[in-house]
């Protein structure tokens, strides 16, 4: 357990109304990142890791819609209840319908703590509207984050990616195998692998999320805020490599309001 009191998120996994049982410390010059990465990439890891590192806020989108699965139909937002319909179905949840869900939770971007952004923006109008409301704050990026790692080793890794079918923890068989074969660790539920995690559909979700993130990378390197990380080896190493990287960063750009 973490000697360190850590922050809930309340408000950002559940709304407004709530209350974060413990906020960070404010700072000066807080950290602000946005993270973007492929599936398969780690980036998920990385935020958890820069997480305890910077002493920071991981509000992660994905977070907010599988905590609200599991609310009352009344605890939740009129945006909140049509995302997660047209996740339901299977569908993308429109841009109009996210940036309601963050501009709910808008009260996070202005923490003095800092943050973490994962899984938000990811669409060109997504960053735009993001831009717009740190501008207004008079509030500023610090950096945006791309991972990168080769095809081939993304394939790999998902490949080898396996969800507990109770607790849906996640293994790998080559990163983090488990004690038992085909056996969870934490609840000894049976290990199965996801049809998106398949070769044939990995290859089709990393051409689907290039189409849709190009234009983001290309916004990011028009504001001079877009910093490359390679992912490759272990988290633990990737994560020094990101601090270091963030260090100098800083120490060269002035951020952008």
């Amino acid at each position: 357990m973490d000697k360190v009191r850590r922050n809930d998120r309340a408000v950002w996994l559940q709304g407004p109304s709530a209350v974060c049982s413990h906020l960070p410390k404010a700072v000066p010059d807080p950290w602000r990142l946005v993270l973007l990465g492929a599936p398969g990439v780690g980036k998920g890891t990385q935020a958890a890791l820069l997480d305890k590192e910077l002493h920071v806020c991981h509000l992660s989108t994905g977070d907010v819609f599988r905590a609200a699965k599991n609310h009352r139909e009344c605890e939740l937002s009129p945006a909140m209840k049509s995302a997660l319909e047209f996740m339901r179905r299977g569908e993308l949840v429109p841009d109009s319908f996210v940036l309601a869900m963050v501009g709910e939770r808008s009260a996070c971007l202005r923490c003095g703590g800092g943050f973490i952004l994962d899984g938000f923006p990811r669409t060109l109008e997504q960053a735009e509207a993001l831009a717009e409301f740190l501008k207004s704050e008079r509030l500023a990026l610090t950096a945006v984050i791309n991972y990168e790692l080769p095809v081939e080793q993304i394939v790999a890794r998902l490949g080898g990616r396996l969800t507990c079918e109770k607790c849906k923890a996640v293994f790998n068989l080559t990163e983090r195998r488990p004690k038992i074969a085909g056996l969870c660790d934490i609840c000894h539920g049976k290990l199965l692998q996801r049809e998106d995690d398949r070769p044939e559909s990995i290859r089709v979700r990393l051409e689907a999320y290039d189409r849709s993130t190009l234009p983001l990378i290309q916004f990011y390197k028009r504001t001079g805020q877009l910093l490359t990380i390679a992912a490759t080896g272990a988290p633990q190493e990737i994560c020094s490599k990101t601090l270091t990287a963030l260090t100098a960063w800083r120490s060269r750009h002035v951020p952008v309001a």
